[in-house]
């Protein structure tokens, strides 16, 4: 078929909006304006019926005689007949953990019989809902019909194409009929959710009926799609109008959909009804660089409010233009919901030497950190979730996760090998990505269980096996089959498959190219190496065999697996394997021109490369090659990091580059760029790093610590389109935090605090980690979220629960769960100081110094934690005090209070000769306090502490939970058990998000008297 051109405009490098130029065809990112997060299926149904969106949830068509005929306005459609008892059926997976569901389909009835069926979806006869071939709609619960419908003065005219369309929406109990773009049915207060209607196993027919086996359907069908979100009225009606456009260019900037309950931005919320004045502030700049301007000032209150630091808006420029010269400016800020103007006095100074600070701490090893049962003797939630991730992860298969590197080079598969899916499945294009992750999370596992030897040699010898396999694999790339035979070695020489002119990303089994002695010296991966040359010449994201779903990013985790097994069990294979990709690389990007450069870093999703520059400065430290360094400087994201190739502005002169686009094809990125400084030490690379922390924190985090989930852009992906806009923005209804780029932040938080020891690193880190990482876990499986929903009334989805098939987060997960211990301790580079970050029941062996330090706590269900010393040595003891522990900290060594100013956001240190056994106890009492959105603070989540307490809905809803608190004492009205951190606020049960498996709201619209 002809694709539909649609132009969504977009964010590419400093503009206000994200502005993606993006054709409307098979796989592509936005497909009719709507992202391609909110999709779960698409079949054109031209010729088969392969799923055209990344989820490969390829259907079957059965019968016999099947046809596939020209139609205008389209080309070749399916005709199903029911003399040839034609039918599709789409696996039943595909509408598995679904909140709601959306149907959009082109039908042409070729026969007006009755009890024809256009679509059947359900578990079984007894429990489904279908469309009749007249557009009405029937819901079956338990063998009843229960919801029917009326029926539309309009019908399905014979012999005409028409579009239909049916809206499953669960936040407001609705069903939606549509034809052609128009509603013709609708059913309110509908008490049955797709929960009722389907389970693991389901019946999805297009084309007959499920309890009716002689029911079938004569019509023609075409593009069939599904979507887990429910589509308004308009973006069905712009399915239909581009589809009968094929051959127009539509130029339209997504409006996020107005679907959330608008307030009056005039009235102020929260504590802001009691301010009476802001404070005015002075900053400091160099000429080029604009100022770090503070997101809070000091507010005075009135009657008596002890309030909070001020949340204030600045303008976001979008170049450097006003710090250009020496001198002074004011910026004028705005306080959502009042008429407060905070200043802040700029004055620009002589551009001086950066001065950026030496890496000075390092983290210790996984083996050297155990975790513990907490002070009761109780399992923590860390155990819980290590123990789902290790177990399974034991029991996995790693010829799976071989399967497509053995399938690329032409290779016997052994006995007993089964494929993975989902995104490593035959035909997907980031095959191999969740290997790379695989390796990592055996490294992990491995140097993480010590207590229990059995499990320790099973990750052993999956990781000695599964280096062996690559080796060889890699030994075969560029390299004759025998003795005097052709083969091609130098990586820039490599031609088209054989029998092609051209390069393809077709990895069918009948298309995919297998011929390594060509593909140069080194090269290693799931899939032929044309993927990274049809970037270099432009090759955009997509399906088809032109395009090509991010090959770096693939390579990345490949690479740092690799690194991860040499570093930490010495395997030199790995690293061999490593350096010869390693070198692979080096010679293509080595020869291309910046402006390429440019071009593929800043292609959607096709020029992802997740942290290639990151593992090639890693790579560059381990072997010492220079090239590496070389190379990874080679994937500096130009565009974003210094705005041009003049490095004009960008991030490294905290201009806000990134806003709009997608958050975790540049957050690692970012990590790359502070690799590349710390063995450059160039300091712009640092720069880059934290002015990116600082806006990510800031700007675009949700209160889980996440930071995407734009509804504009239309992708839940994305930063919103201006920073500070979450309201306005963001609140995606297809569920945002990607999980995987809070994975990404946690390690760039982590890198940064090495660097500079803010505990606002550290706050972050905790807030992260147990709110979202923590909480992205099923109940009884280490099934994991992908998006995380936080509308009113939402329900996490959990995926991959036996380790078969893996998306971005399943990959991700692997490593968090296996390396929950490293971020608890620290150390510095000369031993003379030790970092107490987290607050988790655990053992510290501090082998340098003949240390170890055994932390025993039932936090965060106790305020308090204690510190057990066993050897000897001085050292200096630091703990962190958190920015919530604002009630102050008692601390006592060995029984003695020590006398210590402390405050929120610094550290106690305690600088002694240790004996062995003695002790610290350090209190921190737990209050409640409120984080809200920051463009509508009334909407805003509950914290105990660091935890988030979410309410535990029964429904899904609409409208945001209304709660009330007291403004001088939030916990005055709210009732509960600190020690099991249940609560309750006018009869609702108030739960830790990490612990909450069923529907929820993340946000509540609070009012303070």
């Amino acid at each position: 078929m002809k694709p539909t051109k649609l132009i969504i405009g977009t964010f590419l490098g400093c503009f206000s909006f994200c502005v993606y130029f993006v054709q409307a065809q098979e796989g592509n990112q936005i497909l009719d304006g709507i992202g391609e997060t909110g999709m779960i299926s698409r079949y054109i149904l031209d010729g088969d019926a392969k799923d055209w969106s990344r989820n490969t949830l390829h259907a079957r068509i059965y019968g016999s005689n099947i046809k596939f005929d020209e139609s205008e306005p389209f080309e070749k459609v399916l005709t199903l007949s029911a003399e040839n008892q034609n039918y599709v059926s789409i696996p039943g997976e595909a509408v598995e953990g679904e909140e709601s569901l959306s149907i959009s389909t082109w039908v042409n009835l070729k026969s007006t019989e009755k009890n024809q069926v256009l679509f059947d979806f359900g578990k079984d006869g007894r429990n489904h809902f279908y469309l009749d071939a007249s557009g009405q709609f029937h819901l079956i619960k338990d063998g009843q019909e229960i919801y029917t419908s009326q029926d539309s003065h309009k019908a399905i005219q014979k012999d005409e194409w028409t579009h239909l369309a049916l809206v499953f929406d669960a936040p407001s109990k609705s069903i939606f009929t549509y034809l052609n773009g128009e509603p013709i049915g609708k059913i309110e207060k509908v008490e049955v959710e797709l929960d009722d209607l389907f389970t693991h196993e389901n019946k999805l027919y297009v084309g007959r009926s499920i309890p009716t086996a002689d029911s079938y359907l004569n019509a023609s069908i075409h593009d069939f799609r599904l979507y887990r979100i429910p589509l308004s009225e308009d973006q069905i009606a712009v399915i239909r109008e581009n589809a009968l456009k094929r051959n127009a260019t539509v130029a339209k900037r997504e409006k996020p959909k107005d679907d959330l309950p608008q307030f009056d931005p005039s009235v102020p919320q929260l504590y802001n009804q009691y301010l009476v004045g802001v404070s005015d502030v002075e900053v400091e700049t160099t000429v080029g660089v604009l100022p770090r301007l503070p997101r809070y000032v000091l507010g005075d209150y009135k009657d008596g409010i002890d309030g909070p630091k001020v949340r204030v808006q600045w303008p976001a420029p979008t170049n450097n233009d006003e710090v250009a010269q020496i001198g002074t400016y004011e910026v004028i800020g705005k306080v959502p919901g009042t008429n407060f103007q905070p200043k802040v006095k700029v004055t620009v100074i002589e551009t001086l030497a950066l001065s950026t600070p030496n890496r000075s701490l390092e983290v210790f090893p996984l083996e050297q950190v155990s975790l513990n049962m907490d002070a009761h003797g109780h399992q923590t939630k860390f155990i819980e979730n290590r123990d789902k991730f290790i177990n399974t992860l034991a029991n996995t298969n790693p010829d799976s996760f071989l399967y497509m590197f053995r399938n690329a080079f032409g290779q016997e598969q052994p006995d007993g090998a089964i494929p993975l899916g989902v995104w490593d499945s035959q035909e997907t294009k980031l095959r191999g990505h969740a290997t790379g992750h695989y390796l990592t999370a055996l490294a992990q596992a491995y140097a993480s269980t010590g207590y229990d030897n059995t499990l320790q040699s099973n990750f052993k010898q999956k990781m000695d096996y599964m280096v062996e396999v690559l080796h060889q694999l890699s030994r075969l790339s560029g390299r004759p089959t025998k003795e005097g035979g052709k083969s091609i070695a130098d990586p820039t020489a490599v031609p088209p498959g054989p029998g092609k002119s051209t390069f393809d990303s077709d990895l069918s089994e009948n298309g995919i190219r297998t011929d390594y002695w060509n593909w140069g010296e080194g090269f290693i991966s799931a899939y032929p190496p044309d993927q990274f040359i049809m970037l270099e010449y432009g090759a955009t994201y997509g399906t088809q065999p032109t395009q090509i779903w991010a090959p770096y990013y693939t390579l990345h985790k490949l690479l740092a697996g690799l690194m991860d097994i040499y570093e930490i069990t010495g395997n030199q294979k790995a690293l061999e394997i490593a350096e010869g990709m390693g070198n692979w690389v080096y010679a293509r990007l080595n020869l291309l021109p910046t402006e390429t450069l440019i071009q593929m870093w800043n292609t959607y999703i096709a020029g992802e490369f997740g942290g290639m520059n990151e593992a090639m400065a890693r790579l560059n430290r381990i072997t010492g090659e220079p090239n590496f360094l070389k190379v990874a400087q080679l994937f500096d994201n130009i565009k974003m990091f210094f705005g041009d190739a003049e490095h004009s502005h960008g991030l490294a002169s905290n201009v806000d580059t990134f806003r709009g686009l997608h958050a975790n094809q540049h957050i690692p990125q970012i990590l790359g760029s502070l690799e590349i400084y710390r063995d450059s030490n160039a300091p712009e690379y640092y720069q880059i790093a934290d002015n990116f922390w600082y806006k990510a924190r800031n700007d675009y985090m949700y209160s889980i610590g996440g930071v995407a989930g734009a509804r504009n852009p239309t992708n839940a992906e994305c930063f919103v389109a201006q920073p500070g806009t979450l309201y306005e923005n963001g609140l995606s209804s297809g569920g945002q935090n990607e999980t995987c780029a809070t994975y990404n932040m946690l390690k760039l938080t982590k890198n940064l605090f090495l660097f500079d020891h803010r505990t606002e690193f550290m706050d972050y880190y905790e807030r992260g980690l147990y709110n979202h990482i923590l909480a992205s876990v099923a109940e009884d499986s280490p099934a994991n979220t992908y998006h995380v929903p936080l509308r009113p009334g939402s329900i996490k989805r959990f995926g991959n629960a036996d380790m078969t098939g893996f998306t971005c987060c399943n990959g991700t997960a692997l490593e968090s769960s296996t390396k929950l211990q490293n971020s608890i301790y620290f150390k510095s580079l000369d031993n003379n100081e030790l970092y107490v970050n987290l607050f988790v029941p655990s053992t510290l062996e501090w082998k340098e110094k003949g240390i170890t330090v055994e932390q025993k706590t039932a936090f965060p269900k106790e305020d308090h934690t204690q510190l057990v010393i066993g050897g000897k040595g001085k050292f200096d003891l630091k703990v962190r005090v958190p920015d919530w522990a604002s009630k102050g900290v008692v601390v006592k060594v060995n029984g003695k209070e020590e006398k210590i100013e402390t405050s929120a956001g610094s550290y106690i240190s305690l600088n002694r000769k240790w004996k062995n056994g003695d002790v610290v106890d350090i209190k921190m009492p737990f209050q409640f306090h409120l984080d809200p959105i920051m463009d509508q603070q009334n909407i805003a989540s509950l914290f105990y502490g660091p935890i988030l307490l979410v309410a535990q809905e029964e429904e899904a809803r609409t409208d945001w939970r209304k709660i009330t608190l007291e403004a001088n004492d939030l916990g005055k009205t709210i009732q509960g058990d600190p020690s099991t951190l249940e609560f309750t606020i006018d009869g609702i049960t108030f739960k830790p998000f990490y612990e909450t498996y069923g529907r929820h709201s993340v946000y509540l619209d609070v009012t303070l008297k």
